[in-house]
């Protein structure tokens, strides 16, 4: 099948299974999602949607998030807009949703992780509607759809680097270097774009408050006493510029005169945000900038492996919560001033301790083929750093998996850290890849053979420590007993566990059911 055909089965499969075109109000994508804003949640088929073979599995939060993978996201996700506009020519209102009644899982094991899995995204969906939270996922929204480039300008920059240091291809490194720095160079222009867009401003006016901080220009212009820099404040002078536009404009929208509004709004807008953003802003996000980079530098050279443990134990606890947004901005602020970020492989090994956890749990079960497929499936996007349908559809139902995944982790965390302090920086010249996928775009202070051996050392740690502490201590006597089931005969497996009968399925059956939950 060409590859266009297949892109769109894998649309036209989901659709239908969401409620039809009629029942999608918003369709968006990230590095492995797709993300859906629907009418009615209740004609969703969960598990009908979790059985096709592109789905590793299902995120319920603000929107219904859909794991593709990354890659497969952004080739789904434009003909699932096409397939729902034509859907909605024809058919406006989605028919109501029969109940019926859903295929009983292959074993209790799956059904109860999947239940589980379940009841602790609608609690955390509840937990995560809180006005800070909620201004997180806004800054998210700003910064997400700057990662693919931030990606492939990283990778250029590391392939330019290595052919600098091998003497190579003189003459083609210029342009290459000039490919990776293009973007960086004026990323502060589409971060202010994307946060007006945000915010319900006008896009263009955001980014041309924010084009002021990369103006050269702006080097004959003193604040607080002190020459300015193009580019001072970096990202984050952008964002708070964009989000002055913002309200200046809506001012404007209210009291300018409609005769006038088309000449005089965006006058004022650009005039009153940019003076403030050249006298105030400018000179204060820039030290806010400078901080955090220093900060950071300072963490790691002081705490080393302690910070390094931390960090790596925390993070997938703070992805649960919806706190890792924050650290977009951070991140972005560490490349645009250092060329890399030093946090985002410490951060990485959070998923090797979640890929040790679920080889753990692999052999821990034996007997519960539901599981060991589920992780079968998972395990090669987990070791990409697609860790969604590891962590939803194994560890955290479980529970002490996740918490021994988190110590997995933060090993692995601590190993980086330590060469930190020892002086070899590891760092990432991009946000958004992890595991494997991240060796591209690796960066720091020595060789990048040097750099790739550390990163890779703490992979291994991370997969060593995740699969020793599950191994031992991830499984407690009852819980061993309840799921590590023999699948023969279903019927009296199921109703060891206190779950609904179902007969064995073939093969063919889907082997990710908890995924994602």
């Amino acid at each position: 099948m060409a590859t266009e055909d297949k892109n769109r089965a894998t649309a036209a499969a989901i659709l239908p299974l969401v409620g039809g075109a009629a029942n999608v109000s918003s369709i968006a994508h990230c590095m492995t999602r797709l993300r859906l804003g629907l009418h009615d949640r209740s004609l969703v088929d969960d598990e009908a949607l979790k059985a096709v073979p592109a789905v590793m599995g299902v995120v319920e939060d603000d929107t219904y998030q859909i794991v593709l993978g990354p890659g497969t996201v952004a080739r789904v996700t434009p003909e699932f807009e096409r397939l729902v506009e034509e859907g909605r020519a024809t058919a406006p209102r989605p028919a109501p949703a029969e109940t019926a009644a859903a295929p009983a899982s292959d074993s209790a094991s799956a059904d109860e992780l999947a239940a589980q899995g379940a009841a602790m995204k609608a609690a955390r969906k509840a937990k995560n509607s809180t006005p800070f939270k909620l201004f997180l996922r806004r800054i998210a929204n700003i910064f997400v759809p700057l990662i693919p480039a931030l990606i492939g300008c990283g990778i250029i920059a590391g392939l330019n680097g290595l052919l600098v240091n091998l003497g190579w291809l003189a003459s083609v490194t210029p342009a290459l270097a000039a490919m990776a720095s293009g973007f960086m160079a004026l990323i502060a222009v589409f971060v202010g774009y994307n946060t007006a867009k945000e915010f319900g401003g006008t896009p263009i006016l955001g980014g041309a408050v924010a084009a002021i901080i990369v103006f050269p220009g702006v080097a004959n212009i003193e604040a607080f006493g002190q020459k300015l820099s193009p580019g001072q404040g970096g990202v984050l002078g952008a964002l708070g510029a964009a989000v002055l536009a913002v309200y200046v404009e809506k001012w404007c929208r209210r009291w300018v005169p409609e005769a006038l509004d088309v000449l005089v709004t965006p006058t004022l807008t650009v005039l009153v945000s940019g003076l403030v953003t050249i006298f105030g802003l400018m000179y204060v996000a820039g030290e806010v900038s400078t901080a955090i980079g220093t900060f950071a530098d300072w963490l790691l050279s002081n705490g080393g492996a302690g910070a390094g443990f931390v960090l790596g134990g925390l993070f997938l606890p703070l992805v649960m919560l919806g706190l890792h947004q924050a650290l977009i901005p951070i991140h972005t602020t560490l490349i645009e001033q250092q060329g890399y970020t030093v946090l985002l492989p410490i951060l990485a090994m959070a998923g090797a301790g979640q890929v040790g956890a679920a080889a753990a749990v692999y052999f821990r079960l034996p007997r519960n083929q539901s599981i060991r497929r589920t992780i079968k499936s998972a395990l090669p996007a987990g070791l990409l750093g697609v860790g969604e349908p590891l962590i939803y559809g194994v560890s955290l139902p479980l529970g002490r998996p996740f918490i021994t995944a988190c110590v997995g982790g933060a090993f692995g965390g601590g190993f980086i850290g330590l060469f930190n302090q020892l002086g070899d920086k590891v760092g990432s010249t991009a946000i958004g890849p992890s595991g494997w996928a991240l060796f591209p775009l690796l960066d720091g202070n020595h060789g990048l053979g040097t750099t790739a051996a550390i990163y890779a050392g703490g992979l291994l740690v991370g997969y060593l420590a995740g699969f020793l502490a599950t191994y031992f201590f991830g499984f407690s006597k009852d819980l061993l007993a309840e799921f590590n089931v023999s699948q023969e005969p279903a019927e009296s497996t199921v109703a060891a566990t206190g779950g609904p009968t179902s007969p064995t399925p073939g093969p063919d059956s889907p082997a990710k059911e908890p995924a994602g939950v």
